[in-house]
């Protein structure tokens, strides 16, 4: 292995993480980063005073470009898109383990499609990747100022969305269990009772399967889970497993994956849940993960 290939293995972690928070999709991540790995092979690497920072101005500047295109694709696409849930491991330490979580859930990944392609990258740069406002500014070939003022504004459009709570793993993961296990039981009054008033429901199938694009209500939600279980019975299996980065309902129907499913809690009863049912956006999860 040569000694510009094993420095670009070193940071390839890093880069994949921009393109996927980029992008809400592992295949079009993993294309950004071959498409990087390319160019770092055409460059002269003695000419590069930083060779991280040179790799991820040309990722991020990637991500943009390939995020203008899915936009304008995305605008035509059936129902909610919602993004791709990948399985990963757990970090080692409490700290790791919330910081990952809470910049990488979709929940997180869903609310940033509401900035701009140049918008998302300086947040993202700035906010969850901690790059110098400087670094920003070649990244995206803009004044420092500019890049300030994008961020400015991107957190200002986030905060137009629902409140997110914070809940620690533990909570998160005892209300994940008692939620699933009410769901395999097809338990109605326990369903309801984890359920806030006000709850949503909203579904990516893609065009491809049945999804709400949007369910409102909590007892309109225990009564959905509730059918479920009665229609498919001994055939509907949920297991709770760490879906990017946070505790996530997996719901197989005779074996098969038939939902990755996100769930938002205040602490105490569940705000929101995310359901993605667009097989094409499950495959790898189905391919990599099987059910006890």
């Amino acid at each position: 292995m040569t000694d510009s290939t094993s420095l670009f293995n070193r940071h390839r972690p890093r880069l994949l993480a921009i393109a996927y928070r980029m992008l809400g999709s592992v295949a079009d991540a993993e294309d950004i980063v071959q498409d990087a790995w390319l160019r770092w092979h055409e460059v002269d690497h003695s000419t590069l005073d930083n060779p991280e920072a040179w790799l991820v101005t040309v990722t991020t500047r990637l991500s943009i470009d390939s995020l203008r295109t899915a936009k304008a694709q995305r605008e035509n696409y059936t129902g909610v898109w919602l993004p791709e849930p990948i399985l990963m491991a757990p970090p080692s330490t409490p700290e790791e383990i919330h910081e990952f979580a809470d910049d990488v859930s979709v929940a997180f990944l869903f609310m940033l499609e509401r900035l701009s392609p140049e918008a998302r990258a300086a947040f993202l740069m700035r906010e969850v990747f901690d790059v110098d406002y400087e670094d920003i500014a070649k990244a995206l070939d803009k004044t420092e100022a500019a890049c300030r003022q994008l961020v400015r504004r991107a957190k200002q459009q986030l905060q137009q969305s629902p409140p997110r709570h914070k809940v620690s793993r533990e909570t998160h993961h005892r209300l994940m269990l008692g939620f699933a296990n009410a769901m395999q039981r097809g338990d109605f009054h326990s369903l309801y009772a984890l359920l806030s008033d006000d709850a949503e429901l909203i579904g990516d199938g893609g065009g491809k399967v049945p999804s709400f694009s949007s369910l409102v209500g909590g007892k309109r939600l225990a009564q959905l889970f509730y059918a479920g279980q009665r229609r498919y019975r001994d055939a509907l299996r949920v297991e709770v497993a760490l879906v990017n980065g946070q505790w996530t309902l997996l719901r197989y129907i005779q074996g098969a994956l038939e939902s990755v499913q996100s769930y938002e809690t205040d602490g105490q009863r569940i705000t929101r849940v995310l359901v993605q049912r667009n097989p094409d956006k499950l495959a790898r999860i189905a391919a990599s993960y099987s059910p006890n």
